[in-house]
């Protein structure tokens, strides 16, 4: 077997002083924290890319949509003026509008309050996973001393 970290021979744990050993812990703990942080990176990354474009498409139908109410708001308007004068069918329609965004104003911050944070659960999960073996191969050095 070869020693990874100095590119020879790997000597047997048995025959490495404490103070190598603790050097080769350190230098694998490094490592390991380095690679979750790059796990997590990539993860979070994955995640930015399908939040943004689901974010433009979001973007792109409300501005559709923007137009289509604005449409229908005139619509509505000239229907109330068939039989109201049109300052007071104006009005209506504005008041009502009002009402409708209050309400989608309330909602929408329930939902977002509800969501929480984004976080990287793969990564989270795998950093718990390696502390617990990390905790178990020191018990389990422990105890066969």
């Amino acid at each position: 077997m070869a020693d990874v970290l100095n590119g020879g021979p790997a000597r047997p744990v048995t025959d490495q002083s404490t103070s190598e050993l603790i050097q080769r812990a350190s230098d694998q703990i490094s490592r390991l924290v380095r690679d979750e942080m790059a796990l997590a990176k990539a993860e979070l990354a994955e995640k930015g890319k399908r939040y943004g474009f689901g974010a433009g498409m979001f973007g792109g139908a409300a501005v559709l949509m923007g137009y289509g109410v604005g449409a229908l708001i005139a619509t509505l308007i000239i229907v109330f003026d068939l039989f109201l004068p049109l300052w007071l069918a104006a009005l209506i329609v504005t008041l009502l509008l009002f009402a409708v965004a209050g309400i989608l104003a309330l909602v929408g911050r329930s939902k977002v309050t509800q969501a929480g944070p984004p976080e990287p659960l793969e990564a989270v999960a795998s950093v718990k996973a390696d502390v617990d073996e990390v905790k178990h191969a020191v018990k389990a050095g422990r105890n066969s001393v």
